[in-house]
């Protein structure tokens, strides 16, 4: 229920069985041998602030003509209360918070509509093949 005490026994493990793991492999294992649960104690980055739970990560596309931080308050927040905006991510092209760039909708702008074929061309289309597929296993099984 503790990470800390987690990381205590397994350094210990590792002197008894006289082994030097990598900081890597050390993750690995580490990571293989938890699992997430609400009642344990909250795990902290070396500063004492909360770690984040990257499973939990998630974005927003903000237009472009919107301050960040009002959007997040309006469509956010108030949905997510605990949630809270990366302002140490920022765009290396203009320096404000989040990756700048423009979604084009494709669809919305080149998609015409194609009515579906009738239902009858569909199920005689699907019967052809059928029969294809029996006349071919035919000819496997002589």
């Amino acid at each position: 229920m503790d990470r800390k005490a987690f990381r205590k026994e397994l350094k210990k493990a590792m002197k008894t069985a006289d082994l030097t793991l990598k900081k890597s492999l050390r993750n690995a294992i580490e990571s293989a041998l938890s699992e997430q649960d609400e009642e344990a104690a909250v795990c902290r980055e070396r500063d004492g602030s909360p770690e984040y739970d990257i499973d939990l990560r998630d974005y927003e596309n903000v237009p472009l003509d919107e301050d960040v931080m009002a959007y997040f308050e309006r469509e956010v927040k108030p949905y997510v209360p605990e949630a809270w905006v990366d302002d140490s991510y920022t765009d290396e092209k203009d320096g404000q918070v989040g990756r700048v760039g423009y979604e084009i909708n494709f669809n919305r702008y080149f998609y015409e509509y194609e009515p579906p074929r009738p239902l009858e061309e569909i199920e005689a289309e699907i019967r052809g093949v059928g029969e294809e597929i029996v006349e071919l296993l035919g000819e496997v099984a002589r």
